[in-house]
């Protein structure tokens, strides 16, 4: 579990980073941290991409239904705007957000903001996700998080996408995304190259009817 720094005398902004799968627990943690600032009197802004309305079109909600208030944007660059007079800055959904998001954050941590993003450092084809991987090299803090493979119950580092789908975006829950260990990730996967070919040999093959 995560535990605050205890860092005395001139106020100091940072980066913490929650990263992992779908079905990690991202979300979850990430509320985690901004209540125990709540309840610590803290000022606490919180911010999530607009295009995100899957649980709740302002709050941020966990697959468990733990939910906090936040304010939907469609541009990195009105967190800035937004975040002028407070403590703590929770953002959600990172990898979503613009390529202005580091310097966001980076800009937030000079002023003595702590920052605190949670988002997918993966797509569904295991490639590094967005702006997520700037935001890992500029963290000074970075939380890892797993979630359990429905396969084979083992370690899941991956996020599965159930149904075909050319976007790397496709919103969605347990209808779209499975969590994989990284075996079962790459069977799956080799397995759906092989599906796919044979609809398409199948296709071609098929007679034509006009």
């Amino acid at each position: 579990m995560f535990i605050e720094p205890n860092i005395s005398g001139e106020r100091r902004g940072w980066i913490e980073v929650i990263c992992g799968s779908m079905f990690s627990g991202k979300t979850e943690e990430l509320i985690r941290r901004l209540k125990r600032a709540k309840i610590a009197h803290l000022k606490v802004e919180i911010f999530k991409p607009a295009i995100d309305i899957r649980f709740d079109e302002n709050n941020v909600v966990s697959h468990d239904s733990n939910l906090i208030n936040s304010t939907p944007i469609d541009n990195s660059q009105t967190i800035l705007l937004m975040a002028s007079d407070v403590d703590i800055v929770g953002i959600d959904e990172a990898q979503f957000f613009d390529d202005e998001i580091m310097n966001v954050c980076e800009t937030l941590a000079l002023r003595g903001i702590r920052v605190i993003v949670a988002g997918l450092d993966m797509d569904y084809l295991g490639k590094p996700f967005g702006q997520m991987p700037k935001l890992l090299a500029i963290a000074d803090f970075i939380t890892k998080l797993h979630a359990i493979c429905v396969v084979c119950g083992n370690i899941a580092n991956n996020s599965y996408r159930k149904k075909p789908h050319g976007s790397q975006v496709l919103l969605g829950e347990l209808d779209l995304y499975e969590p994989r260990c990284r075996k079962c990730y790459h069977e799956a996967m080799e397995n759906d190259k092989t599906l796919q070919a044979e609809l398409q040999s199948s296709f071609n093959n098929a007679p034509k009817l006009f």
